[in-house]
Parts: C-alpha cells; sequence; structure tokens
C-alpha cells in the first residue's frame, strides 16, 4: 500500500508564511495528479491546488497569487508553498495522491492524515 506523509504545518500570524510538504511511499509504480485540499470546522472539504506528473497545475481562485503547487517525482513529494496567509486559510490540509501500485494496472486514490495549519494573530 501506500503511505502519504505530510508536515510543515502550525501556527502562524497574518501576512506570514508557511510551506507544507508531503512524501510519498510504499509499493508506488508511479503518481499521477497529486493535490492539496483542505477542510476548515463546519466546512466541506475543498481543492486547494493540483499539479500533474507533468507539471501543471491548477488552483482553486481565492488561492491563485498566493499558493504554489509543486513537485519532485523523483522523491514522491509535493509541496505548498502559502503567502500572505489570511486567517480564513486556518483549516487541516490535506496531501491527496492518484497512484499506481506496482503490479497493477489501475490507480488508487490515497489521502494523508492532514496537517493543521492556524492563521491568528
Amino acid at each position: 500500500q501506500v503511505q502519504l506523509a505530510e508536515s510543515g504545518g502550525g501556527l502562524v500570524q497574518p501576512g506570514e508564511s508557511l510551506r507544507l510538504s508531503c512524501a510519498a511511499s510504499g509499493s508506488i509504480f508511479s503518481i499521477n495528479a497529486m493535490a492539496w485540499y483542505r477542510q476548515a470546522p463546519g466546512k466541506e472539504r475543498e481543492l486547494v491546488a493540483d499539479i500533474a506528473r507533468s507539471g501543471t497545475t491548477n488552483y482553486a481562485d481565492s488561492m491563485k497569487g498566493r499558493f504554489t503547487i509543486s513537485r519532485d517525482n523523483a522523491k514522491n513529494t509535493v509541496y505548498l508553498q502559502m503567502n500572505s496567509l489570511k486567517p480564513e486559510d486556518t483549516a487541516v490540509y490535506y496531501c491527496n495522491a492518484r497512484v499506481r501500485l506496482i503490479g497493477y494496472s489501475s490507480v488508487y486514490n490515497y489521502w494523508g492524515q492532514g496537517t493543521q495549519v492556524t492563521v491568528s494573530s
């Protein structure tokens, strides 16, 4: 199977930056799209950004210009650089990966355990 290990969350003040990382490990043949989602208290989980294996990116409108998603295919790792953070960015951030396992032709969807980001003065 596959494990996604997130890191980099924490408490920051408005206007500050954070960088999240998510490393995938396990029986990985290849990883297609990787993505970051977030879920604030009382709200549904929403897409923050995603990135194809080729590097093509897609962002939610509210994150464009402030957040940057990137990936290192050699390390099976995806990053989320978050700048100019606002209190409304407070949420649990989840990593997602679409993985083809060794010995299988299908692609499976995996989630990380989530990392808390709190933006508060």
